[in-house]
């Protein structure tokens, strides 16, 4: 909006007694402008026509939708005035819920394909492994944690036994969006301290070498790789890798 079409509005508005406007005491060049009571009467009278406006728009979505709605306004709001995106709560669960594993399945798809450049083969392992986990599944021997925001997954790990003494750590992924803010290291305590409550003497997991970040969590929580080999299956070939975590 330029200074003279800004101009020809105040004058408008002055004509119909909506604002009137006072010249600044301390520099001339200035003035203030105020809203008359009819002004103001307006003014009350077009923000509840809005409000109703936005209620008609927004009457039918499901109350999920709605804070959908106002978390991307958030955001909006914070891009525009220069601001950082404010970052959602994550809150962590442990109980499984339709739709988890296909969500799971679909972070690793895309998560492994963009950053390792895993093939399709490699989400029809994750298929496997996690309906051959759902079809065993026991609370009294497993466990999963599932972090969200904004009701979306953004990370996950579980932990899977294989005998009293015996567990396997899997599916440890977390959403580019939500790293290095220590969700990762959140998910493996919570996983580790699970194992030492079930008693569980030895727990293990398998990952690819090019898995830095991971890997490094893993050994400052006390794994230790004990074996390796070679895998050509996911698109590229990739050093497999076993490690084991013996507790007390």
């Amino acid at each position: 909006m330029d200074s003279g079409y800004l101009s020809r509005i105040i004058k408008r508005f002055e004509r119909e007694k909506l604002l009137y406007r006072t010249q600044s005491t301390e520099d001339g060049r200035l003035y203030y402008l105020y809203l008359t009571d009819k002004g103001k009467n307006t003014l009350s009278n077009l923000d509840e026509l809005s409000d109703h406006q936005i209620y008609l728009l927004i009457r039918g979505l499901a109350d999920k939708d709605k804070t959908a709605v106002v978390e991307s306004m958030k955001t909006i709001e914070a891009v525009l005035a220069g601001e950082a995106a404010p970052i959602p709560e994550v809150n962590i669960r442990c109980d499984l819920k339709p739709g988890d594993a296909g969500y799971l399945i679909y972070l690793h798809g895309w998560i492994y394909s963009e950053e390792c450049g895993y093939n399709h083969r490699f989400e029809g392992y994750v298929c496997k492994t996690l309906h051959d986990f759902l079809e065993n599944y026991s609370p009294r021997k497993d466990r999963v944690w599932i972090a969200e925001a904004k009701g979306e997954m953004v990370g996950a790990i579980a932990i899977v036994g294989h005998s009293p003494v015996k567990a396997q750590l899997r599916w440890f992924i977390v959403h580019p969006a939500f790293r290095g803010m220590g969700l990762g290291r959140t998910l493996l305590d919570n996983a580790l301290r699970y194992c030492r409550e079930m008693d569980y003497k030895q727990v293990f997991l398998e990952t690819t070498e090019d898995q830095r970040t991971a890997i490094n969590m893993y050994v400052k929580a006390g794994f230790k790789k004990v074996s390796e080999s070679k895998n050509e299956t996911w698109g590229k070939v990739l050093v497999e890798q076993t490690y084991e975590l013996i507790l007390p």
